[in-house]
């Protein structure tokens, strides 16, 4: 159910962007949503059909593209996409140092809009 709230604010900014350019329909809505993110298609599908009831984007489809997961190592600043299947501990792969921070796969945004 935590889609709820995450839908409410894409519709949000959804209709706040319909507005200011001039939109009478939106048609698809392409998001990206990191991998390590919760939120499931459907769900997130079907609390935007509910909520935007009435509104000019009822009946968009929502266009997600799944973000990878990506952490930056603090010591040599490697970026890097991590094996999330291996229990052992998220290293860098080119110093092994530990202290790596998560950059990128828990975030979600609108990227364009598709509307007439």
């Amino acid at each position: 159910m935590h889609e709820l709230p995450v839908m409410e604010q894409v519709l949000k900014l959804v209709l706040k962007h319909a507005a200011g350019n001039g939109v009478s329909r939106v048609l698809g809505v392409q998001m990206e949503v990191g991998t390590l993110s919760d939120l499931e298609e459907e769900w997130m599908q079907r609390y935007f059909d509910h909520l935007s009831r009435g509104s000019v984007a009822e009946g968009a489809r929502l266009k997600v593209e799944r973000v990878p997961a990506r952490m930056k190592c603090a010591g040599c600043g490697t970026v890097f996409s991590p094996d999330l299947a291996s229990r052992e501990r998220l290293t860098c792969p080119e110093c092994g140092s530990a202290g790596c921070r998560l950059v990128s796969g828990q975030e979600y945004r609108v990227v364009n809009l598709e509307a007439i």
